[in-house]
């Protein structure tokens, strides 16, 4: 799903924005359990943007 089209809320600009250079990555969570996440930029003002996945099916 790397480099797909991702919404996601930037909170620079306080708007929802499909995220450029998305990529997947791993994030801890409880019990030590890897969850899905997704990382890019947001077109507009250049913040990182974060969005947390589903589990895979």
């Amino acid at each position: 799903m790397a480099g797909a089209a991702v919404e996601a809320y930037c909170v620079k600009c306080k708007a929802k924005r499909q995220m450029a250079d998305a990529k997947e990555v791993a994030m801890k969570g409880k019990g030590g359990v890897a969850r899905r996440a997704m990382k890019g930029k947001c077109p507009k003002c250049g913040t990182t943007m974060f969005r947390i996945m589903g589990a895979k099916k």
